[in-house]
């Protein structure tokens, strides 16, 4: 993917954080790169997950669950990462195709 090379350093921006990745928007406004803004989806989709279900853990009193969150929160993060660093864009298994839909505003 020739496409790739330019986008890589705001992929890997967008995977350091939900900081990184409101960076990587920005970085992304112009020029327009479809590698990193794939990879944006992608790793904006982590992140909003992972908070997602970590308020959902702390109001509903099961912190037992903390420790699987966090390893699955791990394994999709080197997953994406991963992906940054092939320089592929194969979307996350199961939910990688949804972020790809549902995060359309991020461009």
């Amino acid at each position: 993917m020739s496409d790739s090379k330019p986008g890589k350093t705001t992929a890997i921006v967008a995977y350091i954080t939900i900081i990184g990745c409101l960076i990587a928007i920005t970085m992304n406004i112009e020029p327009k790169n479809a590698f990193a803004r794939f990879h944006i989806r992608q790793a904006f989709g982590i992140h909003v997950l992972f908070h997602a279900l970590a308020i959902l853990l702390t109001y509903s009193g099961y912190v037992y669950l903390s420790l699987p969150i966090y390893i699955f929160y791990l394994i999709i993060w080197v997953f994406g990462f991963l992906q940054v660093l092939n320089e592929t864009t194969k979307p996350l298994p199961f939910l990688g195709k949804y972020f790809q839909k549902w995060f359309t505003f991020i461009s």
